[in-house]
């Protein structure tokens, strides 16, 4: 008699999704911990050269045919360049900001995904999303307080990461089924390294080798960060994965306080919790409804405002081609 699995596919899908957004807080942790030292710059950079070679390791073994040019160039140039001033944004967010109010604004991602889905998709929005996106956006105004004296320039370049992250996972859903896989990983990557190749002369600071290492460290995170989120969408629905994300407050609290000493205050928790209801809420409608027909913020399977995030949908879909070429060559 066959042993039944201790933990159902939705309950293991949301325990790797966990896992996942607990190693991004932690990589967060050390890029903010770089960021006293560093520009968000060359910060970048050498995450991104510290992940070539696995990302190359993963991509050499693309067994799908075609060539490397995309389809839709120009889409693919506008992913590649919106991903990168993403990253490089939310890193400079992270080294002057306290972690809870970066990923409040993080957290806005599905109302600007909803929003950008209008022209791009054709999406229609309905009264009862619109509503929700209003609510969520009140979210944000709260945590983020515009006019008082704590609004800084590293808060605007938080609304600028959501917002060009939200813009790289919509024209992901817009030409994903039409781009290879390694067409959607190369070119972001390549991009991200060519413009910080250019801008690192200028603001180069020499590394020790301790803090080589934290480089080093910061990239092997994102790579085991996207593999638990790839586990997690394989076994679970999107609607279970999704939420997880939100879990990084809690993250963002206990290593605010324990590691730099930030005490967000009941108005930046209040206005998460905001934000979080209303993108779940959307999460909900769009996975219980026929309110949208390209469920823009469902498919969106990574974290907005990452350097390596532009990796995680791709692989995904790549994973999920080979498993089923496998399952008919047995049939």
């Amino acid at each position: 008699m066959k042993s039944q699995p201790i933990l159902s596919s939705n309950q293991s899908g949301a325990l790797f999704g966990l896992a996942a957004f607990a190693i991004f807080a932690t990589h967060d942790v050390l890029v903010k911990q770089l960021g006293g030292s560093y520009s968000p710059f060359q910060i970048l950079f050498f995450s991104a050269l510290f992940s070539f070679p696995f990302i190359t390791i993963i991509l050499i073994r693309d067994s799908e045919p075609g060539t490397l040019r995309p389809v839709h160039p120009w889409w693919v140039a506008l992913r590649s360049i919106s991903g990168t001033i993403s990253a490089a944004c939310v890193f400079y967010a992270f080294s002057e900001l306290p972690l809870s109010q970066v990923y409040a604004v993080l957290f806005a991602s599905p109302l600007v995904i909803t929003l950008l889905a209008v022209p791009i998709l054709g999406e229609t929005i309905r009264l009862r999303r619109g509503l929700a996106i209003v609510v969520g956006l009140v979210g944000v105004l709260i945590v983020l307080r515009p006019g008082s004296s704590t609004f800084e320039l590293a808060h605007f370049a938080a609304l600028f990461s959501a917002v060009a992250g939200s813009m790289n996972s919509i024209i992901v859903r817009k030409i994903g089924k039409e781009e290879r896989s390694i067409v959607l990983v190369l070119y972001p990557m390549m991009t991200n390294l060519a413009l910080m190749a250019l801008i690192i002369p200028f603001v180069y600071v020499p590394i020790p080798v301790a803090d080589l290492g934290i480089f080093a460290v910061t990239s092997v995170l994102v790579l085991l960060a996207m593999a638990c989120l790839i586990a997690a969408y394989s076994r679970a629905d999107a609607m279970i994965v999704a939420p997880m994300q939100y879990s990084q407050i809690i993250w963002a609290a206990l290593f605010g306080v324990l590691l730099f000493q930030d005490f967000p205050d009941a108005q930046t928790y209040f206005g998460t919790a905001i934000i979080a209801l209303s993108g779940i809420y959307i999460l909900k409608r769009e996975a219980t409804s026929d309110v949208s027909r390209n469920t823009p913020v469902l498919r969106s399977r990574t974290r907005t405002g990452h350097s390596a995030g532009f990796g995680i949908s791709s692989l995904l879909r790549r994973k999920r081609d080979k498993e089923a070429r496998e399952t008919n060559a047995k049939e």
